[in-house]
């Protein structure tokens, strides 16, 4: 099925009334051009959820996505950039990359920009598919956010605004700030559970750094444009660019 092809069917809203066969189809298809893709792919995102990639399926009801598409690397990448409707917005879940699964693109519209949303969505992740994580960061705003939930509870998060504030025990690979080389305990003040302060640095450590997935990543599967509100589709979204 060429390019070509796909984008009419997106535009005409065949897509949504696909039969499995026809889907597996499409699935083949994204998963042979990802064979031609070659990193490093950049994701051009502040905010994202992770997932592990065995476990990932849970992650469409976690978060209610609907009328999923399969598409490759490149075709979803930009996700922010493709066209919508009044209230339905594309999210894009990767390619397995390193055994994990990345969620980005609209998550202000799917998931919203309350505190409690944005948690809640974590927890409702974790409840799913066994474990998740969260990464915010706004240099601008001064915000700088990473979360690790476990079976639907947070089980550690960093989370700063105006002051920085930790919940939960630090994890093994993180260094307390009471341990650091230059803390002083005379003059320096610390909680006892401070530890790794950066969300580009915690996603090193827990999955996987969405700027530069280089060559050397362990890249399988496909991944999926899914919208954020049911009976819908993606009839009309005529100006995708499948190149």
């Amino acid at each position: 099925m060429s390019n070509n092809r796909l984008g009419a069917l997106l535009e005409a809203g065949f897509t949504d009334r696909l039969g499995e066969r026809d889907r597996k189809l499409l699935a083949r298809r994204a998963l042979l051009k990802a064979c031609g893709e070659k990193p490093p792919f950049y994701l051009p995102t502040s905010w994202w959820y992770v997932v592990p990639g065995e476990s990932y399926e849970g992650l469409f009801a976690a978060l209610d996505l609907h009328d999923r598409v399969p598409v490759t690397f490149d075709e979803g990448r930009c996700v922010d950039e493709l066209p919508s409707r009044p209230r339905a917005f594309p999210v894009f879940v990767t390619p397995e990359v390193n055994g994990w699964r990345l969620i980005f693109g609209n998550l202000d519209s799917a998931v919203g920009w309350d505190w409690d949303d944005m948690m809640g969505a974590v927890e409702r992740l974790s409840a799913r598919c066994g474990q998740a994580q969260m990464f915010f960061e706004d240099t601008a705003g001064g915000a700088d956010i990473w979360v690790v939930a476990e079976e639907g509870r947070i089980r550690r998060r960093y989370a700063r605004e105006s002051s920085p504030e930790w919940e939960g025990e630090p994890l093994p690979w993180e260094t307390r700030a009471v341990d650091d080389e230059g803390f002083n305990p005379e003059y320096d003040e610390a909680e006892p559970n401070e530890g790794t302060v950066s969300a580009m640095t915690a996603c090193e450590y827990l999955s996987v750094h969405p700027d530069g997935i280089d060559a050397e990543a362990e890249i399988s599967g496909h991944g999926w444009l899914a919208l954020n509100v049911p009976n819908v589709g993606h009839q009309g979204l005529d100006d995708l660019a499948w190149t």
